[in-house]
């Protein structure tokens, strides 16, 4: 099956040209013929509680079959259902819920925002069900369900112990809700984290004197970062310094509650409520914001407002959260990968999906 393009993004790179799929996997780029539409690897999002009406911590197999197909909508192939910090009981009961395999996308495991986080930069996160790191709770979660995903405050007594077990294990481990300064932040880079979680956004501010873990991992160049362009979470100012200096270590997410993809009024992040209103999700009466109502699409054009070219933008929305998951088989184009493809026009909105090469949204 040929998909009838222009060209494809290849390892990067714009490659003219049709592509072929063949048995659910990409068969060759570059093909001469007339067709209109850019190719790209499906959308990876590595950060998103909920979508399409569904929130992930309270949902069953129907829910993210419903959620999934929304998400296939916004051209997202492969993601992590990312569940706040709550009860144990409450964590292991949604980690039992995980769907293993394909529910529209793929779920590509899950990701855990806490409970091991610091009580100075919870943001909407439950104060009461935070914890300080505790080696038998975590290992009481990895055995609940596919973790594949941690963010944790490397600050706090016992953390890099943690850190220690994730990477043991596999698990991506990631610095957020942190108060960390710099030389704990480089620290839990060398003992094994290699990811931050929504760059400046609860945790230590930037100073000229102490950077603090925004600072350390910007400096670095192997700690991928991740950033929430809803316009709301950072300035353009902010987004186009980032990527300055960070290009090609930029993680695109959402951050998405079940409110995405539906719209206004009062919806919940994990046991929290949240208002939504004018597109904004705060927790009621308040400042706090608390997840977004982006989606992966938006997220790319941001990026490309900010500085990026269109194959840089995509790349942080399909190859390298791959890289992060540790997929190689997703997030690229390559003959021979999974043909998990978006298929986008001149003004990138999502015009066909596929996901190992069956047609799941089609213009």
């Amino acid at each position: 099956m040929k998909l009838g393009v222009e060209a494809a993004l290849v390892e990067g790179i714009l490659v003219p040209g049709d592509v072929e799929i063949e048995d659910g996997r990409i068969a060759a780029v570059g093909l001469a013929g007339v067709g209109r539409g850019i190719a790209a690897p499906g959308l990876v999002d590595l950060h998103v509680h909920g979508f399409g009406g569904v929130d992930f911590s309270g949902a069953d197999a129907d829910g993210y079959r419903r959620a999934g197909e929304a998400l296939l909508e916004s051209g997202v192939t492969a993601f992590q259902p990312t569940f706040v910090t709550a009860p144990a009981d409450e964590l292991v009961a949604s980690l039992r819920q995980v769907p293993r395999g394909v529910v529209g996308p793929r779920v590509i495991g899950c990701h855990l925002e806490g409970p091991f986080l610091s009580p100075a930069r919870l943001g909407m996160h439950p104060e009461g069900a935070r914890r300080d790191p505790d080696r038998e709770l975590l290992e009481r979660l990895l055995a609940a369900g596919p973790v594949t995903h941690m963010t944790l405050a490397p600050e706090l007594e016992g953390a890099f112990d943690l850190v220690d077990l994730l990477v043991a294990r596999g698990v991506t481990v990631a610095c957020g809700h942190t108060d960390a300064r710099t030389p704990v932040a480089h620290a839990a880079f060398d003992r094994g984290a290699i990811h931050v979680t929504h760059l400046f956004n609860a945790m230590r501010p930037f100073a000229h004197r102490d950077p603090g873990i925004a600072g350390a991992a910007l400096a670095r160049g192997d700690v991928t970062v991740e950033l929430i362009l809803d316009g709301n979470h950072l300035a353009d100012e902010t987004a186009r310094l980032t990527w300055r200096a960070a290009a090609g270590r930029v993680v695109l997410v959402t951050d998405a509650l079940e409110a995405a993809g539906v719209g206004d009024g009062r919806w919940h992040l994990g046991a929290v409520e949240v208002e939504v209103r004018g597109g904004v999700a705060r927790l009621p009466e308040s400042d706090v914001l608390a997840g977004s109502v982006l989606t992966m699409p938006e997220a790319v054009r941001a990026l490309v407002r900010v500085g990026a070219t269109l194959e840089q933008a995509l790349d942080a929305a399909g190859r390298v959260p791959a890289r992060v998951a540790r997929r190689a088989d997703l997030g690229t184009l390559a003959p021979g990968a999974a043909a998990d493809v978006v298929v986008l026009d001149d003004h990138l909105e999502v015009r066909r999906v596929l996901v190992g090469g069956a047609e799941r949204v089609a213009a």
